[in-house]
């Protein structure tokens, strides 16, 4: 009964955590978000630059959400390979190559790559994953947005690499509430930083 009780109060704890961030991304000026595309962009730059990485997974970001499209401009100039999520029924994410096809609304109306889909284990093989996040804390725990696609894969992967998520700088926070099916990440990336996490380096 205990057990239900705490997973009760974290389930609405996460939800109010989502109510409060999903409302300071609508109360964003325009300025505000070109200067955080810009941030973010350059550190992911940063990041994937000092790890040599060639091959990354990212994301494709939904109005509001942390811009990526900076980055993966910039990566496709570079000859990054960069594999792009395709969200299944099932909770697992298949994979295409960004920049092979062109982009359509899929599953809860997230922008997807149209073309040649890779299975999930195609993630095992990059470098990095660059994932969205609702919010990190200072220990590397992360909240998504609930459908638990990006927790899913992770949590099935023999050889998972480092995975960074990506957040504004108000939603990197002390703590976070979190459940066992939670995964950590790798390292935060914010408009003003990349930060690692000491466990996970």
């Amino acid at each position: 009964m205990a057990d239900d009780i705490d997973r009760t109060e974290i389930t609405r704890a996460k939800r109010q955590v989502r109510t409060e961030v999903r409302q300071r991304r609508a109360e964003l000026s325009t300025d505000e978000r070109a200067a955080a595309r810009s941030g973010i962009a350059e550190n992911l730059r940063t990041l994937v630059t000092g790890r040599g990485a060639r091959s990354v997974s990212c994301y494709l970001p939904v109005p509001g959400e942390p811009d990526t499209t900076g980055f993966l401009e910039w990566a496709a100039q570079q000859g990054i390979r960069v594999l792009l999520p395709i969200a299944r029924e099932d909770g697992l994410l298949e994979w295409a190559v960004a920049g092979e096809s062109e982009l359509h609304e899929g599953l809860f109306g997230l922008p997807e790559p149209s073309g040649e889909t890779l299975s999930p284990l195609a993630v095992n093989d990059v470098d990095l994953m660059i994932i969205p996040a609702c919010s990190i804390d200072e220990t590397g725990d992360r909240i998504g947005w609930g459908r638990g696609y990006f927790d899913k894969s992770l949590g099935s992967m023999d050889r998972r690499p480092p995975v960074f998520a990506v957040v504004y700088d108000s939603e990197f926070v002390p703590e976070v509430p979190t459940e066992l099916h939670d995964v950590p990440v790798t390292g935060v990336v914010t408009q003003s930083q990349v930060h690692y996490f000491k466990a996970a380096r």
